[in-house]
């Protein structure tokens, strides 16, 4: 009975030390792992700050576009040039479209398809970006038609 005793002791004892034990190898994977973790921790601090400044961006950027319903402070696009600021509301910008002859909706105020369609092909015949948005150089060149 002791020899068993001893057999199941001196098992037990060389299991143990053989799964505890690390070589040098196997630390040092552990430690660059573990910075691998810290990197990545860090890279993923930083995707979260620009995905917080992006949508910071989106919502500057929703109460700056016109409203679909009566023209309002949020509205009103504020276009710096040259240290002079153009400010256009959405019946304006209709207004001067139809000076323009690019436009024949009524002039309600409101960005509707056909107030876009007028901005693209107003910005297609004046050599701007044909996105359908009243931007900077789209303002300024509206303005002309408003005087």
């Amino acid at each position: 009975m002791r020899g068993i005793v001893v057999v199941v002791f001196l098992s037990v004892c060389i299991a143990g030390c053989a799964t505890t034990r690390m070589g040098k190898n196997d630390n040092l994977q552990v430690q660059e792992l573990q910075r691998r973790i810290e990197y990545l921790e860090q890279e993923v601090q930083k995707k979260d700050q620009e995905i917080n400044n992006l949508e910071d961006g989106a919502r500057t950027a929703r109460t700056q576009n016109f409203s679909y319903g009566e023209p309002s402070a949020a509205s009103n696009k504020r276009v710096k040039r040259s240290g002079v600021s153009v400010k256009l509301s959405a019946k304006q910008i209709q207004t001067a479209l139809k000076k323009a002859g690019f436009y024949n909706g009524a002039l309600d105020g409101k960005v509707g398809p056909n107030t876009k369609k007028a901005i693209k092909a107003f910005q297609k015949a004046h050599g701007l970006k044909a996105d359908g948005v009243a931007g900077q150089n789209t303002c300024v060149k509206l303005k002309q038609y408003l005087r």
